[in-house]
């Protein structure tokens, strides 16, 4: 942590020194998207011409929290901005921001002088690309979605005196957040406790505003749970998050296989894949003489996590949001090997509600899943009570919250301009 530390110190010194760095080759691009404000002599309501600036990139993780955010600020009459890693907007999501603005980011990984002179150059160079785009914009506060890519953009708020959030979707802090929290003004916490956080100096700065979901899992969230009888049609959802998991694609189909004839005449699964692996989960689950669809993306997942009886899944941050906003039971297979077990800790948290079940991969064998899910479908009312109580856990009105910090800071920069 303290070389890490270190490293950063020495990327906002290189990104401070005059002229040091060029910003060219196509590593800034403005583009213009979607915008709920078509321009800031348009902007109506709270915003009063306004401008945010949104700092996501990577996975689905960061970047869904960061659109239900666009939506609720655009529709309170703020100009949105996106700034985003190289990778840009991935998922199909058609982000609703004026203009999209890719900076240069990297990860720190190991102690490989080569590698982290490279990340220090990278990370050094999009921080420089932010200042220039902030000095342009003018934006009143920039909110970052946690992880490298919010690195650059979050600096150079700092460094240029603007109003700067840092929002952590896990129930952990991550390493890149714990970095960003001493030097931001406001922390969002998406959890009650979040470890690394309470305690320290830094829980002074924290609100708990819950994880912002998107408008179409709120409206999802109106759908009540199906009933589900003995021999009703049972729906299983099975997704490994924005980037996919293998593990599910080879473990699901030989769990579901070893289930009793019964059980296997009544499930309809929907399972998310990756593209190399599509045609073999199909194969493996025609050959079981079990309905399924399988898929790489599904753009109406929100839907169909409200039409599951049950969902088997990872623990991301984002899906355990939106799982407990909809209010559905689910068996989480936290992402191992993570460095801050980010996931299991955020699957702990909702199993010890009673509103999942918990399972490390190493336990999580197609055998256990046959038993765990036998047990399950033949009693629904454990599924029942299950998914009241992730619906206990939900925070709907988790975007207005994290709004009205941003509106707090907001007005701070107008009243200071005004003076």
């Amino acid at each position: 942590m303290v070389f890490a530390s270190q490293c950063l110190g020495l990327v906002c010194w290189l990104a401070g020194s005059c002229g040091i760095w060029s910003i060219h080759g196509g590593e800034i691009v403005a583009q213009t998207a979607f915008n709920p404000v078509a321009s800031r002599d348009d902007a109506q309501s709270n915003g009063n011409g306004q401008t945010i600036i949104l700092a996501a990139g990577g996975t689905g993780g960061h970047l869904f929290p960061a659109f239900a955010l666009a939506q609720e600020l655009g529709r309170r009459g703020y100009a949105l901005d996106l700034m985003t890693d190289m990778r840009g907007d991935r998922y199909g999501t058609g982000f609703p921001a004026r203009t999209i603005h890719r900076v240069p980011s990297a990860t720190l990984k190991g102690k490989s002088p080569i590698a982290l002179t490279k990340t220090v150059i990278t990370l050094s160079r999009g921080v420089a690309a932010a200042r220039k785009i902030l000095s342009e914009v003018q934006p009143s506060v920039v909110v970052g979605f946690g992880g490298y890519p919010s690195f650059p953009p979050l600096m150079a708020a700092r460094m240029k005196g603007i109003k700067t959030v840092l929002h952590e979707q896990n129930a952990v802090l991550g390493r890149a957040n714990r970095l960003l929290a001493q030097r931001v003004d406001a922390v969002a916490t998406s959890f009650a406790h979040t470890k690394y956080l309470e305690g320290s100096a830094l829980a002074e700065k924290a609100r708990h505003t819950g994880n912002p979901v998107r408008d179409n899992v709120l409206a999802a969230s109106n759908t009540p749970y199906p009933e589900i009888g003995e021999k009703d049609r049972v729906n299983l959802l099975v997704f490994g998050g924005s980037q996919g998991a293998r593990y599910f694609s080879e473990t699901m189909p030989a769990a579901l296989m070893q289930l009793p004839e019964d059980l296997r005449a009544r499930l309809v699964v929907i399972q998310q894949a990756r593209e190399e692996d599509l045609e073999n989960v199909r194969m493996s689950y025609a050959n079981s003489g079990i309905t399924a669809r399988v898929e790489t993306f599904f753009a109406d997942l929100p839907d169909i996590i409200a039409a599951a009886h049950l969902v088997i899944a990872r623990a991301g941050a984002s899906s355990i949001a939106e799982l407990t906003v909809i209010g559905r039971p689910s068996v989480l297979v936290p992402l191992p090997h993570a460095l801050d077990n980010d996931q299991l800790l955020n699957a702990t948290r909702l199993a010890e509600s009673g509103g999942a079940w918990c399972v490390e991969q190493g336990n999580a064998t197609a055998e256990w899943f046959a038993q765990h899910l036998t047990g399950v479908l033949r009693h629904p009312d454990g599924l029942t009570q299950a998914a009241e109580a992730a619906k206990g856990c939900g925070i709907p009105d988790a975007v207005s919250r994290l709004a009205d910090l941003v509106e707090d800071l907001a007005g701070q920069a107008s009243r200071r301009a005004v003076a």
